[in-house]
């Protein structure tokens, strides 16, 4: 798994996806439930979420330009990439459903088209965006949003590329979720909050 940081969001043109069909992974995991022969400390350790190591994939960390700090993660390859961002989330979960109306009228509110779909992990948020390629010429920028309630967290994972256009061929793209493992932490934290991120101690960032 290769490391670097960017501050902006692949952009990447397609149609709108079709229904999911395949069926969900078991990851992501808790911090207090990993697989067994799981050690934590043998984890990629980005502060709220923890990650075993993918063949193939890179892990690319985007910085809040304004605070410098990590503000997202993705798993990126040539296909198309998943972003990661983990919330507190009350203790009965149910997070993911209260969020959905909230995504669906910012979709709208910020002229995308919007599609709905029941997928692995229950309702998905699907949302196209008409965007400038990197040769000039207009295009679609689509992703496809699921939300995943643990105890006391829930992980959004926004898909772009083929994962988001071909969500029935998507189940690598699914399967990446059983390398993710979510540290809540038992401090105070607002329902909906983002859990912070961090660097890897061992990182060299190379920003863009």
């Amino acid at each position: 798994m290769r490391f670097r940081s960017r501050s902006s969001e692949p952009k990447t043109a397609g149609s709108p996806a079709e229904a999911v069909e395949t069926q969900p992974a078991s990851g992501p995991y808790d911090i207090d439930a990993l697989p067994p022969g799981w050690v934590a400390e043998e984890l990629l350790d980005l502060g709220s979420v923890l990650l075993a190591p993918v063949e193939g994939v890179e892990l690319q960390i985007q910085v809040d330009e304004a605070s410098g700090l990590p503000a997202a993660m993705l798993l990126a390859n040539v296909d198309g990439a998943v972003e990661l961002r983990a919330f507190a989330a009350p203790r009965g979960g149910g997070l993911w459903a209260e969020v959905v109306p909230a995504l669906r009228d910012d979709v709208i509110a910020n002229g995308g088209l919007l599609a709905d779909s029941e997928g692995p992990w229950g309702p998905e948020v699907h949302a196209t965006f008409t965007v400038t390629t990197p040769d000039g010429q207009s295009g679609n920028q689509h992703t496809r949003m699921i939300g995943i309630d643990g105890p006391r967290w829930m992980l959004r994972a926004t898909f772009l590329g083929k994962p988001a256009l071909e969500p029935h061929n998507a189940q690598s793209w699914h399967d990446l979720l059983n390398s993710v493992v979510v540290r809540r932490g038992g401090h105070a934290v607002p329902k909906g909050e983002v859990l912070p991120l961090t660097l890897p101690a061992n990182a060299k960032p190379v920003h863009q």
